[in-house]
């Protein structure tokens, strides 16, 4: 029984139930499951969390969160209905998935990215989609003629309500992230250069390029690379334990 407050509590089969009904429950299970795959692997490693690394990662979270005081700590837990063993578990259960990770993949990063280096080339990219082929084509040749900026129209036509707010922009992202005939041309063109209008089932994109970013293998790109390597490693240690289940 979870207690809410001192006059309501919900008890674990509503829960299940609630997921049920939001068809959550799988991924829940499927979480669970994950978590003893990285319990047993890293007991077989004999991989630990101490106290004091635990220590390190609450007091992180709580400089994060501006929980100055002891007390400020125990309201933000109780309003999150977790008791402070709750919380100092889950922490634990975390930091042991991060080093099992590193102990895992660490030493295939180089390896990995130097295999791959096309797919971390990274662009700042600009996008307007409007859904016929005579407004791209129109916005294009006014876009060209200097009629109109590649930001006004975004902003005045694009489908999307937030690329409009933000004048087309769609951020800094990977060659990987974009579909493969959009990245040939994308990452084959020149900065500022119009590109398009290229037809998808979204619609009819224009795209504009503002800077090329190379490969590069930095700390967050290292740790890009070993969060996707352990996914796909905890999904096929997954799929072996169910497989070996069923039979």
């Amino acid at each position: 029984m979870i207690n809410i407050s001192p006059n309501l509590s919900i008890e674990p089969p509503e829960i299940v139930n609630f997921l049920k009904h939001g068809i959550q429950v799988k991924q829940v299970c499927l979480n669970l499951l994950h978590q003893r795959i990285i319990n047993r692997a890293a007991q077989q490693r004999n991989l630990t969390v101490t106290p004091e690394e635990i220590q390190a990662d609450a007091n992180r979270q709580r400089y994060e969160k501006r929980l100055e005081k002891a007390e400020d700590t125990l309201a933000w837990l109780a309003d999150q209905l977790l008791s402070p063993d709750d919380w100092e578990a889950g922490i634990r259960e975390r930091l042991l998935s991060q080093k099992l990770s590193e102990s895992l993949f660490s030493k295939e990063v180089e390896k990995f990215f130097a295999q791959n280096r096309l797919d971390f080339q990274q662009v700042v990219l600009y996008q307007i989609i409007v859904p016929y082929d005579k407004v791209a084509q129109e916005l294009f040749y006014q876009i060209e003629e200097e009629e109109i900026s590649f930001y006004e129209a975004a902003h005045f036509y694009d489908i999307d309500e937030r690329r409009r707010q933000q004048c087309g922009y769609e951020g800094k992202l990977y060659r990987w992230s974009l579909k493969p005939d959009i990245a040939a041309v994308v990452f084959g063109s020149s900065p500022k250069h119009i590109i398009g209008p290229i037809k998808t089932d979204l619609g009819y994109h224009l795209l504009m390029v503002e800077e090329f970013i190379p490969a590069a293998l930095t700390p967050e790109i290292s740790k890009e690379i070993m969060e996707r390597m352990f996914k796909e490693w905890l999904a096929s240690e997954l799929n072996y334990m169910l497989h070996n289940q069923a039979g």
